[in-house]
């Protein structure tokens, strides 16, 4: 079990991105699951009082807009699923507005494209933003601006996303929160024998001892998505941590050496 070297990892970190996916962020039903969001916004706060800084990515604006606006959640057409995530992000927004002023803590939303991160202009209007939220104390909601978004600007995947934010910010750990405990050797629901990888050094020699496929595609982006984010910033110096953000109490646990997952070290390291 790797949890202490998790805890060493989210104790040497001052600056934190947390991915949320959707399937951490939904319940069984589809809809949104308000307690898990009020409780984790409890637990950012404690990590916010012991002097860490945090940026989440968020998930979950179809699941919202769906919770809302239940009569299109099975029309597939492009501009139904934009007009729904432009319904959705307001109320995602509005959940964790409600949830983070339980513990006395404003948000700010960002969303961001593919383009943004290209555009040198854009990117440091984005730093400056981001910087200047967290200085002050409000944690950044941030998501890609799905409403807006086609095939050729879009980043895809909020995996990818959380590590370009974590780039852009040169934070100090990224921690994607999923419905799976880490990354194993095959697709632990359908191979219950499939082992957990506890540490990653090598991105590349993971890929060649572990299945890959559609079977092992969980949640939105899948286990590839995952990969490729924590690649994307160990190359950069930021090690990553994939943990199941189903499990109870999951932030505080990862910091309290309470809790494994698959630990992606800086390539530095």
């Amino acid at each position: 079990m790797n949890s202490s070297a998790i805890q060493d990892a989210v104790a040497a970190a001052r600056k934190i991105v947390i991915k949320i996916g959707s399937n951490t962020l939904a319940r069984e039903d589809g809809t949104i699951d308000i307690d898990f969001m009020n409780g984790f916004a409890c637990q950012c706060g404690a990590l916010m009082g012991a002097g860490k800084q945090l940026a989440l990515v968020s998930s979950g604006a179809q699941v919202a807009g769906i919770s809302t606006l239940d009569r299109w959640s099975r029309k597939t057409d492009i501009h139904y699923r934009q007009a729904l995530c432009a319904i959705g992000q307001v109320e995602l927004m509005d959940k964790w507005r409600s949830a983070f002023s339980r513990c006395g803590i404003h948000i700010g939303q960002l969303l961001f494209t593919k383009e943004d991160f290209q555009d040198d202009h854009r990117t440091l209007n984005m730093r400056n933003t981001l910087f200047t939220l967290l200085d002050e104390g409000v944690v950044p909601v941030i998501n890609e601006n799905d409403s807006v978004t086609f095939d050729e600007i879009r980043i895809g995947d909020n995996d990818n996303l959380s590590a370009l934010t974590a780039i852009l910010w040169n934070a100090d750990l990224l921690i994607l929160f999923s419905d799976i405990d880490g990354i194993f050797t095959d697709n632990p629901k359908t191979h219950p024998g499939a082992a957990l990888v506890e540490t990653v050094r090598d991105t590349a020699e993971l890929l060649s001892r572990i299945t890959m496929g559609a079977a092992n595609d969980f949640g939105t982006g899948g286990v590839r998505t995952k990969i490729e984010a924590a690649e994307k910033a160990a190359a950069y110096g930021i090690p990553v941590v994939l943990a199941n953000g189903k499990s109870e109490q999951a932030l505080e646990r990862l910091a309290a050496g309470g809790m494994g997952g698959t630990l992606f070290l800086a390539q530095d390291e």
